[in-house]
């Protein structure tokens, strides 16, 4: 009996001691895990709150830079330069279509004063030549001669018009250089001497000027005129357009 109770009281001793240690090995892997489980929230928490470093981006920087400088931006440009407080002068040659007479070739100048970007003030003269085919077989068919009308004529006009500029834009030649126009409306008048007679003279028109340079322009011009005219010993109210092409310098020439 005795010894029975020494072996049953071993046993369970073994036991006990078995079920401690496995206890203790449990705890030691739970300190393990946990341990672990702390040392790795903090470092979580680090690589969150960590500020990025300049210049580090998914796509690279000498990348990002072939990329952008293969592209073309078409922005807007500022103007090639300015009108505002400027002069201009403007050698002025083309073709008179006269109503009453025969058309004849027009030349002169104009100077210009630029009070602002849209507004000028434009005084002219011009030179042509009164002519009439009609006149002339009038003449050549009258057994005795007579005075109808006389072909050696010079005709002078001086005039004024206020120019106003209602738009620009700019215009690219085959993909190459762009250059800048502009469109403007005449409205003025004067007086037309023929060397027979001298009278007022309504002037409208539309012109445009394309900018080469910041001191240089081509121009051309379209005038539609109103005036009183003496043919054939009657003095009628006729309308003659002008037809211009030129050039314009501009002073001072930086603008």
């Amino acid at each position: 009996m005795s010894v029975r109770s020494t072996v049953s009281t071993g046993s369970t001793g073994a036991k006990r001691s078995l079920s401690a240690r496995l206890a203790g090995a449990a705890a030691l892997g739970l300190a393990a895990a946990s341990t672990t489980v702390v040392t790795l929230a903090p470092s979580r928490a680090l690589a969150a709150d960590e500020p990025v470093a300049p210049g580090s981006s998914c796509v690279d920087d000498e990348l990002k830079k072939e990329l952008i400088g293969g592209r073309h931006y078409r922005g807007v440009q500022p103007r090639l330069f300015t009108k505002a407080f400027r002069h201009e002068l403007s050698p002025l040659g083309g073709w008179a279509a006269n109503d009453a007479i025969d058309s004849a070739p027009w030349y002169g100048g104009a100077y210009t004063f630029h009070f602002s970007e849209e507004l000028g003030l434009e005084l002219s003269v011009g030179f042509s030549k009164a002519k009439s085919r009609i006149a002339d077989i009038l003449q050549q068919r009258n057994p005795s001669p007579i005075d109808v009308f006389r072909n050696d004529r010079k005709v002078r006009q001086y005039m004024g018009h206020l120019l106003w500029s209602i738009g620009y834009g700019k215009l690219r030649w085959m993909g190459g250089a762009i250059n800048r126009f502009d469109f403007h409306i005449a409205l003025g008048g004067g007086v037309t001497d023929d060397e027979e007679s001298r009278g007022l003279t309504g002037s409208f028109g539309v012109g445009s000027k394309l900018y080469i340079a910041s001191w240089f322009a081509l121009r051309m011009d379209v005038r539609d005129q109103l005036l009183s005219q003496k043919v054939l010993d009657e003095r009628r109210i006729v309308n003659n357009v002008l037809v211009l092409a030129g050039f314009s310098i501009f002073f001072p020439f930086s603008g």
